[in-house]
């Protein structure tokens, strides 16, 4: 498995330093890795962990083309085949205090968004709950870590090619605790020059209206990442 280090960022709009990993176009593992701050095996353990996450990624891709009445490999061959992905190790330092007071509310970790692909698999610190995702009635509300889970996060792709039957998980992160916070976000998207657009069977349940126009996934990936990260 080839894997390029994409960024390493120190992002101060958001109170975030993150870790980034996608698909190696350009360089091989041996010149990407070959950083004498990593521990000895961070190579193969990020091997180890994006194999399983894409393959954990695919099975519930596949019991959602079944959920929404298609067939299992709907996200497979020219959607998703090839899927692309990125993997990013974030760490969120704990809120800050004034006059002896906790500061939280004000120290955003990340901002409100949506995520650009598919299917996103948070895996997050036991102890520290700050990820928030906002319902129907317009609340934030937290989803606290559970062991031995993660927490899965629908994608603009898949709001898309089901129809609007699935939303993209509007969502945030507020450390409100003083402890330095860190999780593990893999991305799983569809082919990078994949043709999205609503599946067929469900256009159906919406009764034959196609809520969404076709999207080209890199185009819309390119653009979201304009618009999120502008300078």
């Amino acid at each position: 498995m080839g894997i390029l280090v994409l960024s390493i960022l120190h992002l101060v709009a958001d109170l975030k330093v993150r870790l980034s990993f996608g698909v190696d176009v350009l360089l091989s593992c041996n010149i990407v890795f070959d950083r004498p701050h990593y521990p000895p095996n961070f190579k193969e353990l990020m091997e180890e962990y994006i194999s399983l996450c894409t393959e954990v990624s695919r099975k519930i891709m596949r019991g959602i083309a079944l959920a929404l009445g298609g067939s299992p490999d709907e996200f497979e061959g020219e959607r998703g085949g090839d899927a692309f992905w990125v993997m990013r190790l974030i760490g969120y330092p704990g809120a800050s205090t004034a006059n002896g007071k906790c500061t939280s509310e004000n120290d955003i970790g990340c901002g409100a968004h949506t995520d650009y692909g598919l299917l996103t698999l948070v895996n997050q610190d036991e102890n520290i709950t700050a990820l928030q995702v906002r319902n129907q009635a317009g609340e934030w509300i937290s989803a606290p870590p559970n062991p031995g889970t993660f927490v899965c996060n629908i994608g603009d792709m898949l709001k898309i090619l089901s129809n609007g039957l699935y939303e993209s998980t509007l969502h945030r992160v507020i450390n409100k605790s003083q402890t330095y916070r860190v999780c593990v976000a893999f991305f799983y998207e569809p082919n990078y020059d994949a043709a999205v657009e609503p599946l067929e069977v469900c256009v159906r349940k919406r009764g034959g209206t196609r809520k969404f126009e076709k999207a080209v996934y890199g185009e819309h990936l390119v653009s979201k990442v304009q618009t999120n990260f502008v300078t």
